[in-house]
């Protein structure tokens, strides 16, 4: 049988019907619909706060605090020349948002590193915010160009 839009449906057990409560006893969810008797769940507008426990002390509290972040650290995308090689061809100009559009890096908000994994023979003018002194080398030696971005 060819697939077609006429004969689509979704994967056994992959839907559900809606629970439609408070719809007499015969359908099983009615009067209560669901909820129980009396006490804080069984009332319109209650909501939990997440991680509450019932009143006992709750897990995040539970556990013992370790270590320190640093919020200030700052966070390096590394990049090595043989994925610059096979992206880019003779001559190109490399930047962070070059390398995020050829789908070398996921995202260009952080600062990039070039680091010397690998040998390049073209001659590419590359741009980043570092870059290691063996990546400097090999780029420079195919002919290349290094930009340091600040």
């Amino acid at each position: 049988m060819a697939l077609s839009l006429n004969n689509l449906h979704p994967a056994k057990g992959s839907t559900h019907r809606k629970k439609r409560l408070g719809r007499g006893p015969g359908s099983g969810l009615g009067k209560t619909s669901g909820r129980g008797e009396k006490g804080q769940k069984s009332r319109s507008g209650y909501s939990m706060k997440i991680g509450f426990e019932g009143g006992q002390m709750p897990l995040h509290r539970r556990l013992p605090k370790r270590g320190f972040t640093n919020i200030f650290k700052k966070k390096w995308i590394e990049v090595s020349l043989a994925a610059l090689e096979k992206a880019f061809a003779e001559n190109d100009e490399v930047t962070p948002e070059l390398m995020h559009h050829r789908g070398i890096i996921k995202k260009a908000k952080h600062d990039i590193v070039v680091l010397g994994n690998g040998d390049v023979s073209k001659s590419l003018k590359v741009s980043a915010h570092r870059f290691t002194k063996s990546a400097r080398a090999k780029i420079e030696k195919a002919g290349g160009a290094v930009t340091v971005i600040e």
